[in-house]
């Protein structure tokens, strides 16, 4: 199969998102005011995917992504997370309040009202992952301020930049009381689109680290990156850019993995082990998946020129390859991006917008209409098996 149309979504997806993800957040606001696997038989009645297993090695769960712009569809969600996963994550990946963090002035109402809602929403009695980015939604430039502006700086690593990602840092661990952070979203991203910020990023990545350690010694911290842009990169020296970041990923205590396997046009259990297997060869440390999903549908969008297949049965070969991995190899966790297909949000996208959106849209265990695919059986097939 020719694969020749990857690379150019994600280049597409590298200029556009920004907009994409600000329109999202707004609309939400606005709306808002873990030894190999065990073979005996199994303690519970599960039959067929997953009965091999008598316990289950790793935590499951989804972002807190609503599939419409309701308060209500807001509210579903967390209620289906709260019955169908022992994880979930807040992904705080937009603006940072980079002048407020320096000059000690008042955050901006916007963001505080942001945290203080998902905070009151907070799920009791699951463990939390906190996904927070210093980088812009295109990875090749810190986060805008919300004001739309970049702080100024020389380096990433200047000890303004480091003294206030610390202080963002530090207020949401404090509001959230996560049991793990990613603290900073597909990093290698930026040794992609800006090579010569890497060594300050990594400068920035040591200083803050060691300090949100010191100050919360029981908290589990990671950063994450693409496998979709790991496995077969579309750079000039792909060998040289493979080990500057599995070399990196491997000096942490663990390692977070964000991976779309469409981005790469794998569509059965053979293409998807391949790139398990490689992902093994290259992390060394324990494995978690921040962020992944699959399509369940075609998608089609005429404006992007793309055409990939998809359907619930290549969406449910995925999600089993991927727990399977995920039990033999003792992932810690593993998180599903949406559970439900997010029609009713994108319809409020605005026109210019809706083709970047469509691309995550038809994901979810769940179809727009609640209705259950294949993958939500499997996913529970597991989910039930006692961890």
């Amino acid at each position: 199969m020719n694969h020749s149309w990857i690379n150019r979504p994600y280049k597409l997806l590298s200029a556009l998102n920004i907009k994409f993800f600000l329109i999202l957040l707004i609309a939400i606001l606005a709306f808002a005011c873990s030894s190999d696997d065990n073979s005996t038989s199994p303690a519970s009645p599960n039959t067929g995917f997953f009965s091999e297993y008598n316990q289950r090695n790793f935590s499951m769960g989804f972002t807190s992504w609503p599939y419409g712009p309701d308060l209500e569809d807001v509210s579903s969600t967390y209620s289906f997370i709260s019955q169908n996963a022992d994880i979930y994550c807040e992904h705080i990946d937009s603006n940072i309040p980079w002048s407020a963090w320096i000059n000690d002035s008042t955050l901006p109402a916007s963001f505080v009202n942001d945290i203080a809602f998902k905070k009151s929403n907070k799920i009791a009695g699951l463990d939390f992952l906190l996904a927070v980015s210093v980088l812009n939604l295109d990875r090749s430039d810190l986060a805008n301020d919300f004001d739309g502006n970049r702080p100024n700086y020389s380096k990433l690593s200047d000890s303004a930049i480091i003294d206030a990602y610390t202080k963002h840092l530090d207020y949401l661990i404090t509001e959230f009381e996560p049991t793990y952070l990613v603290m900073s979203i597909e990093g290698n991203e930026l040794l992609i689109h800006s090579p010569n910020k890497w060594d300050d990023y990594k400068t920035l990545m040591m200083a803050v680290r060691a300090e949100i350690k010191s100050r919360f010694p029981n908290l589990r911290i990671t950063e994450s990156f693409t496998l979709h842009n790991l496995f077969q990169p579309d750079v000039a020296n792909p060998e040289d850019y493979i080990d500057e970041v599995s070399n990196y990923a491997n000096q942490l205590d663990f390692v977070g993995i964000s991976f779309y396997p469409f981005f790469k046009g794998l569509s059965d259990s053979v293409g998807f082990q391949s790139v398990f297997d490689y992902l093994h060869s290259k992390i060394t440390k324990p494995i978690v998946f921040a962020e992944t999903t699959n399509l369940a549908e075609n998608l089609i969008v005429p404006g992007l020129s793309l055409n990939i297949s998809g359907n619930p049965e290549e969406q449910d070969i995925y999600l089993k390859v991927l727990l399977h991995n995920a039990q033999k190899h003792n992932y810690e966790f593993v998180i599903w991006w949406a559970h439900r297909d997010f029609d009713e949000l994108w319809e409020t996208f605005l026109p210019d917008v809706k083709d970047l959106g469509q691309i995550w849209r038809d994901t979810g265990l769940l179809d727009e209409e609640g209705n259950e695919r294949k993958a939500y059986d499997s996913w529970q097939s597991a989910f039930r098996v006692s961890k």
